[in-house]
């Protein structure tokens, strides 16, 4: 069963969380998002991910997070690298926050170009220190390039969780929709982003990024080692 769905359409790539009731990002779904992002990259497209009604993503699995810690610095490892990846990526990627974004979700929301989530009463932050995770290295460098200083801090050691509009202000989302307006708000970006002259946005994309994608790498590496739960 395919836990990601894409379709192209006008150089446009429309990519699909479908995993369940909290969108849980698994090895599975991180496997098929690079398959997807694969496809993107060879259409040309710009792409729009979004996930189910009500639910971007609730963060990692779960089931594979508590089998112990060999697991879930694996799964980990894979987001981050993800994630790192979609930073780079060479054409813009947009997000659609279809709903709640918490944990790496809400990271992957970090991931993007331009973000717009739905307006309504939806989670959207980082809990990890709240159920007992320490931020891994590649997180915190992504919150300390992503996220203003005056939220940094609220974000990350207070776990403090935003609702859409001070999500906003946090700097995980760029513009809210309403629900039912959602796609074409997100289309309608797209198709102003493909009058962009793709070299230059992808070059100054790493010009810009060149610091933090940097940081990330050894971080990512750190975290290999060093990442702890509990």
């Amino acid at each position: 069963m395919n836990v990601i769905n894409i379709e192209i359409n006008d150089a446009i790539a429309t990519i699909e969380i479908q995993n369940g009731k909290v969108n849980a990002i698994s090895h599975d779904v991180i496997d098929e998002l690079n398959a997807a992002l694969d496809q993107a990259e060879a259409a040309k497209a710009t792409v729009i991910l979004t996930g189910q009604a009500g639910m971007f993503s609730g963060g990692f699995d779960l089931k594979t997070m508590t089998k112990g810690t060999e697991f879930a610095v694996k799964l980990v490892n894979a987001g981050s690298l993800l994630t790192r990846r979609m930073l780079a990526f060479p054409y813009p990627i947009i997000i659609a926050c279809s709903g709640h974004a918490i944990a790496k979700g809400a990271f992957i929301l970090l991931s993007a170009d331009y973000r717009i989530a739905c307006k309504g009463n939806f989670k959207i932050g980082l809990n990890e220190v709240a159920i007992g995770m320490t931020m891994h290295s590649a997180g915190i460098e992504m919150a300390r390039a992503r996220i203003p200083n005056n939220y940094l801090n609220r974000s990350l050691f207070n776990a403090e969780i935003f609702d859409p509009e001070t999500a906003v202000l946090a700097g995980f989302v760029d513009q809210l929709a309403e629900p039912s307006e959602l796609m074409a708000t997100a289309t309608a970006v797209a198709k102003q982003m493909q009058q962009l002259n793709m070299r230059a946005h992808h070059e100054t994309k790493l010009k810009e990024r060149a610091p933090m994608l940097a940081a990330l790498d050894a971080a990512i590496e750190a975290d290999l080692t060093s990442v702890k739960f509990g």
